[in-house]
């Protein structure tokens, strides 16, 4: 009794005030080292790439998501350690093909006198917690490297959307110039013996997505046919800031840890038992998954052109492809996305699991007896990240653009919420109409005369450049969210109805460049335009 007493640790009662404090001091210092580090990162990117705000969010709602599992582990720790099973039961599933010898382990007492075991020690919580840490900390670094990966080689596309101003691009692809579908670049590409064979397609296009998986003449091709299918040919629309703001959407859906993937991470965790030899065929799922994906994207590029083949031999200018979301897995291109979604997470688990047993009971601990087991994770992980973010992440930011419809990044944010909220101040006001209508009050007349003597509502139209006519609509900008307590004033930005000719063929020549934000201005001046509803 007395040799445990002097073995006991020291508590708080009997520790130093000085040394609690600086202890306390430290951790206060380092949490506001990293609420300035988000702060920081908040204001760049709110000049800079106000669309990653969204993914900085949720990286803090993790850690936070993080601090409350350590905090339930830590209080629960006595609880569970305090639940009792047969001792025949901990034996089945270890990861490691030893048996447990018990008179190396202290049990609690409460299942040492049932002749039981512990469902988990203490030790084991502890541990617990830090592979829990460990696993979302790698999943959001392999998010952000995937991510970066993908952005560098994509820069080159800058140049290409420029290229797309040139008079020798608009010369080339000029819609007075005729030509046959096989003499164009885009079909020389795609066109090939085995393109008309299933059988052969898939293998060739396996190959194809390692070398050139994105070239400019798929650029050129696939940002023809969006543009043609949601806008007008003669449209300048920044196909490559619309691209950029959707990979930001995405990666705040990666970036994220949702229920189905630590679902995954339960399912990942119980594999790891010496039974099941994950290491033959656990690291490959990601790897199999990627190169998948990869071929798939290739398949519907060339799919696309032979399309386009079959429905006419002779190209007008550029060779058109048509989106559709029939070329996707079940009619779905987020699915692709879900799929990255996986192979990241998958990934990013095999790599925090080696890096933290490798970190608690070395290299050559059970986990890792074979020399086959640590190459094959360590190769195969560092594979999957490269593939992933330099090969397959910019395919699939270019060839998911090619679904039905258009994704709502078009519009910044503003737009977006100011539209909501038009939308439900409309909503508001016809139910208010419908139940006046039901129930007549006797300030029905006063009531009727409020609303007749406002404006009618504005109607929007988009920059006339995207949609040529004789006589084009003009453009607005709004710059403040839509509120109750404002009224929407609409001024046209320019005069397209001007009755002077020279200055009509002027203004049609300086058509600004329309990159898919549509914004609003207040203005409380007098319209100059009758805008009906």
């Amino acid at each position: 009794m007395a040799g445990e007493e002097e073995n006991q640790a020291a508590s708080l009662e009997q520790t130093s005030t000085w040394a609690v404090a600086v202890v306390v001091f430290v951790l206060l210092f380092i949490s506001i080292i990293f609420e300035h580090v988000f702060h920081f990162l908040t204001k760049f990117f709110s000049r800079k790439r106000k669309s990653l705000n969204q993914a900085l969010y949720k990286i803090q709602s993790e850690l936070m998501l993080l601090g409350f599992i350590s905090f339930s582990l830590t209080v629960s720790q006595g609880s569970i350690s305090k639940i009792c099973i047969p001792k025949s039961k901990s034996e089945t599933f270890l990861p490691c093909d030893n048996t447990k010898d018990w008179s190396n382990f202290d049990e609690e007492a409460s299942c040492k006198e049932k002749g039981k075991v512990s469902l988990l020690s203490r030790e084991a919580v502890d541990h617990l917690q830090y592979l829990i840490f460990v696993l979302a900390l790698f999943h959001v670094l392999s998010c952000i490297f995937t991510f970066a990966l993908g952005m560098a080689k994509m820069r080159r596309w800058k140049a290409w959307e420029e290229e797309t101003k040139t008079l020798e691009y608009q010369f080339s692809n000029d819609p007075r110039r005729f030509r046959l579908t096989h003499q164009t670049s885009f079909a020389r590409r795609h066109l090939r013996f085995w393109s008309n064979h299933r059988i052969l397609r898939w293998p060739a296009c396996f190959i194809r997505q390692f070398y050139g998986s994105v070239s400019k003449t798929d650029y050129f091709i696939l940002r023809h046919g969006f543009i043609m299918a949601h806008f007008a040919e003669t449209s300048k629309f920044d196909f490559q800031k619309f691209i950029r703001r959707a990979l930001d959407k995405d990666f705040q859906v990666v970036v994220g840890m949702s229920l189905w993937v630590w679902i995954l991470a339960i399912f990942f965790i119980f594999f790891q038992a010496h039974g099941f030899y994950n290491y033959l065929w656990l690291p490959f799922i990601p790897l199999l998954t990627l190169l998948l994906v990869g071929t798939k994207l290739q398949v519907i590029i060339t799919k696309m052109c032979l399309e386009s083949r079959d429905q006419s031999t002779v190209v007008r200018g550029t060779l058109l492809v048509k989106p559709s979301d029939n070329l996707f897995w079940f009619g779905r291109p987020q699915l692709l996305l879900h799929l990255i979604y996986f192979i990241l997470f998958q990934n990013s688990f095999q790599l925090a699991f080696f890096t933290w047993t490798w970190y608690k009971y070395g290299l050559r601990s059970c986990f890792h007896r074979k020399t086959e087991d640590i190459v094959l994770r360590i190769v195969v992980g560092f594979l999957v990240q490269v593939l992933c973010g330099y090969v397959t992440l910019p395919l699939y930011a270019l060839v998911t653009q090619m679904g039905s419809s258009m994704k709502k990044v078009v519009f910044t944010e503003q737009v977006i919420d100011g539209l909501k909220n038009w939308h439900r101040i409309a909503k508001r006001n016809v139910a208010t109409s419908k139940h006046n209508s039901i129930h007549p009050s006797r300030d029905t007349s006063n009531h009727n005369s409020l609303y007749a003597s406002r404006e009618p509502s504005p109607s929007y139209t988009l920059d006339y450049s995207i949609y040529p006519s004789s006589e084009p609509s003009p453009s607005y900008k709004v710059d403040n969210i839509l509120s109750d307590e404002k009224e929407l004033e609409v001024a046209p930005i320019d005069n397209p109805l001007s009755p002077n000719k020279d200055e009509k063929v002027q203004n049609a020549k300086n058509k600004e460049i329309y990159n898919g934000e549509v914004t609003f201005r207040w203005q409380n001046e007098q319209r100059r335009y009758g805008v009906t509803e």
